[in-house]
């Protein structure tokens, strides 16, 4: 344990970022997960749903400075790719 006061409050404060930033990403986990759970059922309109509420909840960490808006972008860039190649293979479009 430090001795100096300054750090020990640093300690504290980096303590409570780090659960935060861990619980927001669970839930971006979760929502990812959920994303990928409705890609096997085929539906379009829960697929939609599924991605828009991946891509808020991408969009909340981005704006916590939990992770980068690159690394954002590119999550919600191959779960769109995922959903419009599920569509096509409904639609049955090569």
């Amino acid at each position: 344990m430090a001795n100096i006061k300054s750090q020990i409050k640093r300690i504290k404060t980096n303590e409570k970022a780090r659960l935060r930033n861990k619980s927001v990403r669970s839930s971006i986990k979760t929502a990812v997960r959920k994303f990928r759970d409705s890609l096997a059922t085929g539906d379009s309109a829960v697929i939609t749903s599924e991605l828009r509420s991946a891509s808020q909840a991408l969009d909340v960490a981005v704006a916590k400075g939990v992770i980068h808006k690159n690394a954002a972008a590119n999550k919600k860039s191959s779960m769109t790719k995922a959903a419009n190649k599920s569509a096509d293979a409904k639609a049955g479009v090569r």
